[in-house]
This record gives C-alpha cells, structure tokens and sequence, in this order.
C-alpha cells in the first residue's frame, strides 16, 4: 500500500484550502520525508511544510433487539500539507 491512502474532503479541512493547506489519510508508518515525496509526485505541486497526527479510535456502542454490540473505530494518522503559494490541488478533476 502506498503512503497516501486518501484525501481528507471534510467541511473543516476544505476551510483551510484556501490558505493552500489539504488534508490527507496517510499510512501509519509513513513519515514527513515520504509524505512530501508522495504528495509532490502525485499532485505536481511543491510542499513547504507537513504536520501529522495521529487520530485515536472511537468506542462505539450500538442497542440491538438481542444484546448491546460494542467496539471501535480503528486509529488513523492524517497529514496537513502546506503547498507554495500559487499551486493547489483538485480533487475533484477526475469526476
């Protein structure tokens, strides 16, 4: 599997666009080096900067007829990337 795994498309991400940062799901194991690489030769575009986190799983719980299911969302580590001024990203040119 590849370093990027997809982008982020949420309402608080898309916000920060317009300051040419986009949001990515990354591989866990996958470090800044690799994700600027990535990101640089998929898109075309040239990276400044890239912050990453690591987003824990949620417990969830859910009422059934029979019994109470429980368990959780897997963990998952995202990227922001900051690209130069002047460059940007659509994700959407494929549709």
């Amino acid at each position: 599997m590849g370093v990027l795994i997809k982008p982020l498309v949420t309402e608080k991400v898309s916000s920060l666009n317009e300051h040419g940062q986009y949001g990515f799901v990354v591989a866990k194991d996958a470090n800044k080096v690799q994700i600027k690489t990535e990101v640089e030769k998929t898109y075309g575009v040239t990276v400044e900067s890239v912050n990453t986190m690591i987003q824990p799983g949620k417990s969830k719980r859910r009422y059934t007829k029979s019994r109470v299911i429980e368990g959780r969302t897997p963990a998952y580590k995202k990227a922001i990337v900051q690209v130069a001024e002047g460059d940007i990203i659509d994700f959407y040119s494929g549709i």
